[in-house]
């Protein structure tokens, strides 16, 4: 069975505290964002997919290292050259009762394109597919044009929804990537009202309120290890100073990104438990490499300038990516030269791709090779709530970037207003992060720097519509090659393309912190997923 690798990403516990029981069942968590959706399929962004996994499996799980694992499909193996066959669990029933089968994958496939008003589809991870058979209801075959090696790992993206629930007869679906007919398919307030929310996970959805939590209860009919919880409450606490105080005042007992300030002062606390580990999410600057003019760019009568290799060079050196992670982020981030860490499948080994160094007297050079000896002035787009420090990271990078003679803002908003910007291309320039759903670099590269193609699931969250054909060609040979070394050998090749390019500007990789009550413990995941079913009494 082919799957991605992951070496050497270090998991570290800190300040080991000794075991105690947990008197109740309950547990509440300070989530540092919050997700925008109940519906598994709406947004492709972290805090919906961490929530969708308590509630909705998909058939291929992973470990906290993004190893696959079994789930909903106890083992799958390629059975043609463009042919994988899963083999699903017989013994499991979807929370109103119904059992689940192959038919609902595949009308869980056939909603995926149509969900209206997605920021981000999950095409990305479904485009591949070419035709869904059903030669028993415990037995999936799945056909793509070419070779496919992801499969598996795409088939760990997304949750599976019930056809049943929805008056749907499975066996009555005439799959085609185009769309499967008019079938009817839950609306997205659905989810968040509760009514179609019908998974196969360990918790059900009691509700979903945005601004003030979601109540999470467990599911008493789940086919695999019961929860350690009878009720769980993730409370969006977004600012770093509410969160880290509700915890020491016991209103919480599990935060997430605790503030890197006050991690010291929690690992000195003896009721209190820090843990942390590296993470596949990057925080970039993505460019805009398309409009003319490009939004926020002043100065340049007209003319976008990051349509300029030279400036865009110019833009990735004058960031000092060692001492924004020293200075904002505490020590407890990496400073990236690609988008995934060393040790991630299709990541460079380390040192053989660093991050660029930093030279702010090259940079003012090349900004005058390009004919703007006088700089020019953008502005960065970011969130202020949504990854660790990062308004103040986006701060320090148009420091940065002042420093060189650019006439740098930064327009910071709540998450929420930012992605819906974002995606409406108001920005030249945005800091943003990006986690790797499959632990690999196909991942990254797909989503953010693939030539925009719906129909191949390419370019989903491009918004910077950077377009390279030779690096597609690259990748789209990787997502076709089985053998695991040359795949490798290809994703490196197209990273390293787009590197080369100055497509995007890679910061820094994530440490994520996760702090807690003694008597419990997590351990910490690379996708920086928080799951309740996971967090378990200490001892």
């Amino acid at each position: 069975m082919s799957s991605p690798v992951f070496r050497g990403l270090a998991v570290v516990a800190l300040a080991a505290i000794p075991a105690l029981p947990l008197a109740a069942q309950d547990l509440r968590i300070g989530l540092a964002s919050e997700p925008s959706s109940a519906d598994p399929h709406f947004h492709n962004l972290g805090p919906n997919n961490q929530l969708r996994r308590n509630i909705f499996e998909s058939l291929v799980g992973t470990d906290e290292a993004q190893q696959l694992t079994p789930l909903l499909a106890t083992s799958w193996e390629p059975v043609g050259e463009t042919t994988w066959q899963f083999n699903l669990r017989t013994d499991v029933t979807f929370s109103d009762g119904s059992p689940f089968d192959a038919y609902d994958v595949v009308y869980t496939v056939c909603r995926i394109p149509g969900v209206p008003d997605s920021p981000s589809l999950f095409t990305t991870y479904t485009g591949g597919i070419t035709d869904m058979e059903v030669p028993d209801p415990h037995t999936l075959i799945v056909h793509s044009a070419e070779p496919y090696p992801l499969m598996p790992t795409e088939f760990s993206t997304f949750g599976i929804i019930s056809a049943r629930a929805n008056g749907v007869d499975g066996a009555a679906i005439d799959f085609s990537p185009e769309g499967c007919g008019d079938l009817p398919v839950p609306a997205t307030q659905a989810f968040n009202d509760g009514s179609a929310a019908i998974g196969t996970g360990p918790f059900l959805l009691e509700s979903f309120r945005r601004g003030e939590g979601i109540e999470l209860v467990r599911n008493p009919g789940y086919w695999g290890e019961a929860a350690p919880w009878e009720r769980v409450t993730m409370l969006p606490l977004t600012s770093e100073g509410p969160r880290v105080a509700a915890l020491i005042a016991g209103d919480v007992d599990f935060v997430e990104n605790p503030p890197l300030q006050d991690l010291e002062r929690l690992r000195a606390d003896d009721d209190l438990r820090v843990v942390q580990g590296i993470s596949n999410r990057v925080i970039y600057i993505h460019l805009d490499h398309a409009q003319v003019p490009s939004p926020m760019i002043t100065g340049t009568d007209g003319a976008n300038p990051l349509q300029d290799i030279r400036v865009r060079e110019a833009l990735t050196i004058a960031v000092n990516r060692d001492a924004i992670v020293e200075r904002i982020m505490g020590g407890v981030a990496v400073s990236a030269g690609e988008l995934l860490p060393p040790g991630m499948f299709g990541a460079h080994e380390e040192g053989d791709l660093p991050p660029r160094a930093y030279d702010a007297e090259r940079a003012q050079a090349l900004l005058a090779e390009a004919g703007y000896p006088e700089g020019f002035g953008i502005t960065i787009g970011t969130p202020n709530d949504r990854y660790i420090n990062d308004a103040q990271v986006a701060q320090a990078v148009a420091q940065m970037w002042a420093r060189i003679g650019l006439d740098t803002g930064i327009d910071a908003s709540t998450a929420s207003t930012f992605f819906s910007r974002r995606n409406a291309f108001e920005f030249s320039a945005y800091l943003a992060g990006w986690g790797a759903g499959t632990g690999e670099m196909s991942s990254p590269l797909r989503a953010l720097l693939a030539t925009r193609n719906a129909d191949l699931g390419l370019g989903g969250t491009n918004r910077g519509q950077y377009s390279n054909p030779d690096m597609d060609a690259v990748l789209l040979e990787a997502l076709r090659t089985v053998d695991d070394a040359e795949r490798e050998a290809l994703l490196r090749q197209a990273s390293r393309m787009a590197m080369d390019d100055y497509a995007i500007i890679p910061l820094h990789y994530e440490v994520t912190p996760w702090a807690m009550r003694a008597a419990i413990d997590y351990t910490p995941r690379a996708d920086q997923y928080t799951l309740p079913y996971l967090i378990r009494p200490a001892g």
